[in-house]
């Protein structure tokens, strides 16, 4: 079982998440090249966690559990700690923290009240999920460049996300409301 594990993927999941404290440290106190570079290596292993374990034949439950939440976990913080430092404003990171909180506390409530429902994440919630992570590497890149580009597709990112971030969690409230209303049982 350890061996199931420990497998290679799962081990680059813990690697990056082992990198979240460093992350945060190195945002907070300023170390913005730091900072990027562990960025770009989380986002580095975690390409190659799905694709090794694709082509290992090494995909566990584990992994399909672990690699979404420490997506989320590095996501999470890095909006919060850089809207401490005033590098993202309050009201986006309210907006993307309140659209986790809602899809999770649905999730839960579903769980709890009618078992285990599988709700694969749509495309609108990946194409939210790439933007996010984008103006993140783009408000490091713009206060490590100084580059106007960088500050200009930062501004453009920040609207987009926003945008993105209500209508994927309107499209995610809709489709688990159908999904429910299909499955329940119908009145005798």
């Amino acid at each position: 079982m350890a061996r199931r594990i420990l497998t290679v993927p799962n081990q680059l999941t813990f690697l990056r998440l082992s990198f979240l404290p460093l992350f945060i440290i190195l945002v907070f106190y300023r170390r913005y090249p730091w900072a990027l570079a562990i960025l770009i290596l989380a986002a580095l292993t975690d390409s190659m966690d799905g694709l090794l374990a694709r082509s290992l034949n090494q995909k566990t439950s584990l992994g399909a559990y672990l690699d979404p939440i420490a997506d989320k976990l590095l996501l999470s913080s890095s909006f919060v700690v850089l809207a401490l430092n005033g590098q993202i404003r309050w009201w986006l990171t309210i907006l993307v923290l309140g659209r986790d909180v809602l899809i999770l506390t649905t999730a839960a409530v579903i769980l709890l009240t009618a078992g285990y429902r599988a709700f694969p994440p749509s495309l609108y919630g990946k194409l939210t999920t790439m933007l996010q992570i984008l103006l993140v590497f783009t408000v490091l890149a713009a206060v490590v460049f100084h580059r106007p580009a960088f500050s200009l597709a930062r501004r453009v990112l920040v609207y987009l996300v926003a945008g993105f971030t209500v209508f994927s969690g309107f499209h995610y409230s809709v489709v688990v409301a159908r999904r429910l209303s299909q499955e329940s049982p119908e009145p005798s």
